[in-house]
């Protein structure tokens, strides 16, 4: 008897979404599990966004910081660099120097750095706060209004200020990032808060948060594996966005790639395992359902670029 190969079928579908003006990227839209093209339609690979700055990094580990050292400086001149160098697929530019801890940064600093960099690059754009809540909510709405029509992602858009994210991102023609903390029904309630306020659900990146290999990785993963087992097997409309995994601020800050040779031999070579534990992770939670990530060494980046291809 002739083997047949078992499928498994699904009722719900991911919302596909595409980014960008000039040159665009497309993610989501399957209606099967990750890679699982026998079971389904899978049709566009995931997005892979390079991290930039407004301000130097100082606080990245020298192993990811030299790859950018000549440019770094600036963000215009590292987001070329990502773009013409690097055939990056978007960028992702975090504006960090916002922060009150940091710099402090105004929003309209953050407006003038958002408009310079569209005009330098021709990718999708990804701009992201400083994760300071209150700061965020009057940085991003700047932000969004500097980039308007420019079909950016911005985010992220949190309990304590969807509102003003949510309602700039609706009024300037971008796509929004919704972040809850680690917990499918947090993320479902954000999605809903969210959508109630007339935000189309089919313009929502969802992130669950992240974790790096070692630390919490499983749990990120069963979170974002049971967001993604909801929207196709319940047909959840609620959890159909793609899923966002911001892999590389979560790797780098981890001992395992910042710790000195001298100090642990056995670990090997501080780059080299930088690397990996980045690569490790970005796949991980490509598996789990990630379809949009966002790293830093371009090493890295290559090597789940070619995990992608291979594996479509």
């Amino acid at each position: 008897m002739a083997f047949v190969e078992p499928k498994e079928s699904f009722a719900g579908k991911v919302y596909q979404l595409t980014i960008g003006s000039d040159k665009t990227a497309v993610f989501g839209g399957e209606n099967a599990l990750p890679f699982l093209t026998v079971d389904g339609n899978y049709p566009n690979k995931p997005v892979i966004a390079y991290e930039i700055q407004d301000v130097p990094p100082t606080d990245w580990p020298d192993t990811v910081r030299k790859a950018y050292e000549n440019v770094s400086g600036d963000p215009v001149t590292w987001a070329k660099y990502c773009q013409n160098e690097l055939n990056a697929q978007a960028i992702a530019l975090r504006l960090v120097g916002t922060h009150p801890d940091r710099e402090n940064r105004s929003a309209e600093d953050a407006a003038k750095t958002v408009k310079e960099v569209l005009a330098a690059i021709n990718v999708p754009l990804i701009i992201l706060g400083s994760n300071n809540a209150e700061k965020d909510s009057v940085v991003l709405v700047a932000a969004a209004e500097a980039a308007k029509d420019k079909n950016c992602v911005i985010g992220k858009a949190q309990e304590a200020n969807y509102k003003t994210i949510a309602a700039a991102a609706m009024a300037n023609n971008h796509k929004l990032i919704a972040m809850s903390e680690l917990d499918i029904n947090l993320s479902k309630q954000l999605n809903i808060l969210i959508t109630q306020m007339g935000f189309d659900k089919e313009r929502l990146v969802t992130d669950p948060m992240c974790s790096a290999l070692g630390y919490g990785l499983e749990y990120t993963y069963s979170v974002m594996e049971r967001i993604r087992l909801a929207a196709l097997t319940q047909n959840d409309a609620t959890m159909q966005p793609p899923i966002l995994a911001d892999v590389g601020m979560y790797v780098w800050k981890v001992k395992e790639t910042q710790a000195a040779e001298a100090d642990v031999p056995a670990w090997g070579n501080v780059e080299q395992r930088g690397i990996t534990w980045e690569v490790v992770t970005a796949g991980s939670l490509m598996v789990s359902g990630a379809e949009l990530l966002i790293m830093r060494h371009p090493e890295a980046v290559k090597a789940v670029q070619k995990f992608i291809d291979e594996l479509n």
